[in-house]
């Protein structure tokens, strides 16, 4: 048995029983987010346990993790800040909010800081286009979205985080 299913064994029950037993493999999305809460994101072992539990090659699941912007397949900080740089965000300011963001906190795009608190991430579309700049934060608490940003506001936000214990 995978740690997985020792640590969630009901969880992942009734996740399954869901789904029409010969269409297991559409609980992939909730099993993927369950080991993300569980490991901090989507490890090559989570990859294999939920393989296990749905009987679909790992290559399948992966492709999935490396799709979407909410699942992710490298450790990173506390607070996951998604900043959108699609082109109508990019028009209103966004890749300029983006670096200049980076530069306060003194990393790169996809880089944490080293204290591990936060990691950016430029990723396409938010929905939120007239709102731009805007980003999402995500925690393993979930999503929140802090739309019409300056560098300035979103700095504020992030003090905050740092000031908390």
């Amino acid at each position: 048995m995978n740690r997985l299913q020792e640590k969630y064994p009901t969880e992942i029950e009734n996740t399954l029983a869901k789904y029409p037993p010969d269409q297991k493999r559409a609980a992939v999305m909730p099993l993927l987010y369950l080991a993300q809460r569980e490991y901090g994101y989507i490890s090559k072992q989570a990859l294999q346990e939920i393989s296990e539990i749905l009987d679909v090659p790992v290559t399948e699941i992966g492709q999935l993790v490396g799709f979407y912007t909410l699942y992710h397949d490298q450790p990173g900080g506390k607070y996951r800040i998604q900043v959108c740089t699609d082109l109508p965000c990019a028009l209103r300011g966004a890749e300029e909010f983006l670096e200049q963001l980076c530069e306060n906190l003194g990393i790169r795009v996809g880089e944490t800081t080293p204290d591990g608190l936060i990691t950016i991430e430029a990723v396409m579309c938010l929905a939120g286009c007239d709102r731009a700049p805007l980003f999402q934060v995500q925690t393993a608490e979930g999503l929140t979205y802090h739309e019409n940003q300056s560098v300035e506001s979103a700095m504020k936000l992030i003090r905050t985080w740092q000031s908390i214990p």
